[in-house]
């Protein structure tokens, strides 16, 4: 009996310290945030903070720049995830056809992942600057000549979100291009040669074979992209601060800066929530209807 308790017992003792690590950083700070959503929290010790049950969700509802910042999430998510879905689908399938060099390439692809948000960001807001300094503009006005005057990128709402949306596309192209060469690579060869024998050319080969079985990748990574898109922080951040007006604001911008330019403490923690909840409803729905197996 000792022995079997012993057993019973011994897994849970080498997963409680992953599990209190887990509870302290994770499960604590999400109680405690939801628990500050329901009070107009003050920061300061001593001050007492007014429990306003759901008033600060009803207060996002009625907020204007909440539903720009919304808005302007759902675009970006919208424009960059299938834009970097379908060019790292194209940039997979072409180094999958490589006789040689992939490492190479990859690396290079791979390569703007890894650079620094902070960096790439700081490097765009350069690039396109709205005065004729900015490489863009001078290019198109100096050397294409296909503009006479400089576009404002930095000074109109529009033009800085095409900037910011160039750099999420930019940026993460080379994330899902690996995923989508390893799922490439996994798929057995012999039912591509056994379609080219049947007749299948190489544009029904991809849509009859490599598509399907490269479904549940495909669903991974839209789902990852979607949570990303919706969690567009830093490069908003620093090229644009939200502004002009609050007009480029996110919904994690502007829940930033009601927390850390306003104090408002209780109301970013409930648009934190509103986003969470987002987030999940959408994931929950795009694994329900596109994870089902598509047979060859």
């Amino acid at each position: 009996m000792a022995s079997s308790r012993r057993f019973f017992v011994t897994p849970y003792l080498f997963l409680l310290p992953g599990l209190l690590f887990f509870a302290v950083f994770l499960i604590y700070p999400l109680v405690e945030a939801f628990r500050i959503s329901l009070y107009d929290w003050k920061i300061m010790p001593g001050v007492v903070s007014p429990f306003v049950g759901l008033g600060n969700y009803v207060r996002a509802f009625h907020d204007d720049t909440f539903w720009i910042a919304l808005r302007n999430t759902v675009l970006y998510t919208a424009v960059t995830v299938p834009a970097q879905m379908v060019l790292a689908m194209i940039v997979a399938v072409w180094l999958d056809a490589l006789p040689r060099g992939r490492v190479v390439y990859r690396t290079l692809y791979y390569i703007p992942v890894i650079t620094s948000w902070v960096v790439v960001s700081l490097l765009f807001r350069y690039l396109f600057d709205s005065s004729e300094a900015g490489l863009v503009n001078y290019v198109l006005m100096h050397i294409l000549h296909v503009i006479a005057q400089p576009i404002p990128w930095m000074q109109e709402a529009g033009p800085a979100l095409i900037v910011i949306m160039l750099l999420g596309i930019w940026k993460g192209i080379g994330w899902s291009m690996i995923i989508f060469v390893a799922a490439l690579q996994a798929i057995p060869i012999e039912l591509h040669e056994a379609a080219s024998i049947d007749g299948a050319n190489a544009w029904q080969r991809f849509v009859r074979i490599t598509l399907p079985l490269m479904r549940p990748t495909v669903v991974f990574v839209l789902v990852m992209l979607v949570i990303g898109g919706f969690n567009v922080f830093l490069s908003i951040y620093l090229i644009t601060g939200g502004g002009p007006l609050h007009r480029t604001e996110s919904v994690l911008t502007y829940m930033y800066n009601e927390a850390f330019n306003f104090l408002e403490f209780g109301y970013a923690s409930a648009i934190s929530y509103i986003l969470a909840i987002i987030i999940f409803v959408i994931s929950f729905l795009q694994i329900k209807f596109l994870r089902n197996p598509v047979e060859v």
